[in-house]
């Protein structure tokens, strides 16, 4: 093909490029609707042969998902809560540490007692999912999802329940109580993500729609990324914002944590194809170049700012590049993989500097700039990039690119309303209950978190 003709294809992914920066399928059957149409002769052993799949238990299936499970708890524990936790200052460590694990077992439960029901099982309308599984009570050892164990697809669907609100944590960091991290998190679960993971993964309104969204750009990373941003300029800015904070306290465990989530992102985005095939292959290839084209792409942008290439700003880039991919994982191929991590770095490298210069928020560790900023744009851009066979695309579920977009953007929007209004609500209903503040006193923050909250330091030297 010449440069003309690779000028034209790129051509509407530039005007939308352009669109996001200004402004700013977990269902594994979705966004392969639309690969290449081929002759097919259905008999009905071959049908036979199907329903037998269908209705069969996959080991080979079994064993991997059980694997993406335990790669996606990975990512929370201990990946998600080193990373924040080499960002904050030495006295504020372990409140970190504690405040990603007590989130991942609190989600836990709600997952067991009501989210799964409300979230993954059919509900009388389209807006939030039916009650039949409440403490999953219809569960039993001969249930299968697919052609793995029900109780397999539960246990992986709660590990995006528990990373979700986890990475709200890095909006509040450093300078709020415990109690209001507990009572926030699991409200926010109950009014935001259950109600747009059935929206988008259940079957409701949005997937209705065709909304693509394979592994959680919506339903995970737009709706922490604009809850967090509520949230920070609810909370107000830590001492010392912006010019006297301290740098990251340990750049080394921010760098350990964020190898923990590439490594476990693999199960996110892989596994969210539901199977041992062709299509968690592809996902995890993508997964790989997004990120380790952000990365280059941030590192270098940073190099020319300020003359020197950080650690920190190298693996933000990481963090960038994974969120942007999620969405898109399951429709676009290298080429595509490779303008969506250079484009996550550039545009969420510039969202950072905006909500915290510009906005004057502080959103502590970058969760709306990195997360949110990056998930909105992985959604609006598969629209193009998973269209155009030409970069790769493998398939998008509508008829056309813009018809695509349009149902996109219609999913983001619906997801950071729902967001930045429950968000500010849970604050508003939560504040009394805690003395009329979410937030810990200036002694306290002055303090550190780890002895005020917790009495507990998280190094101890002799």
């Amino acid at each position: 093909m010449n440069i003309i003709s690779h000028l034209r294809n790129l051509l509407p992914l530039m005007i939308l490029l352009s669109m996001s920066s200004f402004g700013f399928s977990q269902n594994p059957d979705q966004n392969q609707s639309s690969f290449a149409e081929t002759d097919l002769v259905i008999t009905t052993e071959t049908l036979e042969d199907s329903s037998a799949k269908e209705t069969s238990l996959d080991s080979g299936n079994t064993a991997w998902m059980i694997t993406a499970t335990a790669l996606v708890l990975f990512m929370t524990l201990p990946g998600l809560a080193l990373f924040y936790g080499g960002l904050v200052q030495s006295k504020n460590v372990l409140s970190v540490l504690m405040q990603c694990f007590a989130i991942a077992c609190l989600a836990s439960l709600l997952w067991v007692v009501c989210g799964y029901s409300l979230s993954l099982t059919s509900g009388e309308n389209e807006w939030i999912g039916g009650t039949s599984a409440f403490f999953l009570e219809t569960l039993s050892l001969e249930n299968l999802n697919g052609d793995i164990p029900e109780s397999v697809w539960v246990i992986f669907q709660m590990t995006f329940a528990i990373i979700t609100p986890g990475l709200i944590v890095g909006a509040f960091v450093e300078r709020i109580k415990f109690s209001a991290v507990l009572l926030f998190s699991g409200l926010w679960l109950l009014a935001v993500y259950f109600p747009v993971c059935y929206w988008v993964w259940g079957g409701g309104w949005l997937a209705e729609k065709g909304v693509i969204d394979f592994a959680g750009g919506i339903v995970v990373h737009a709706t922490a990324g604009a809850s967090a941003l509520t949230l920070a300029w609810m909370l107000g800015r830590r001492q010392g914002f912006p010019k006297s904070l301290r740098p990251p306290h340990n750049p080394g465990m921010v760098m350990i944590g964020a190898s923990m989530l590439w490594v476990g992102w693999f199960g996110f985005n892989a596994g969210s194809a539901a199977a041992a095939n062709e299509s968690a292959g592809m996902a995890m290839l993508v997964t790989h170049i997004s990120a380790a084209t952000a990365s280059l792409v941030w590192m270098f942008i940073e190099w020319k700012k300020t003359g020197k290439p950080g650690l920190v700003g190298i693996v933000t880039g990481t963090i960038a590049g994974l969120a942007t991919i999620t969405p898109a994982s399951g429709s676009v191929g290298p080429m595509g993989a490779i303008i969506i991590g250079a484009s996550a770095a550039i545009v969420c490298y510039f969202a950072c500097g905006f909500v915290k210069e510009k906005l004057g928020v502080d959103d502590s560790l970058d969760v709306a700039a990195v997360h949110g900023v990056g998930g909105i744009l992985g959604t609006l851009m598969v629209a193009y990039l998973g269209w155009n066979t030409d970069l790769g695309g493998l398939g998008i579920s509508l008829d056309s690119w813009q018809d695509q977009l349009i149902v996109q953007a219609q999913g983001c929007v619906a997801a950071i309303v729902l967001s930045v209004v429950a968000t500010y609500l849970i604050v508003k209903i939560i504040s009394p209950l805690l003395g009329g503040s979410i937030r810990v006193s200036e002694e306290d923050e002055t303090k550190g978190l780890d002895q005020a909250l917790h009495g507990e330091n998280a190094y101890t030297l002799h």
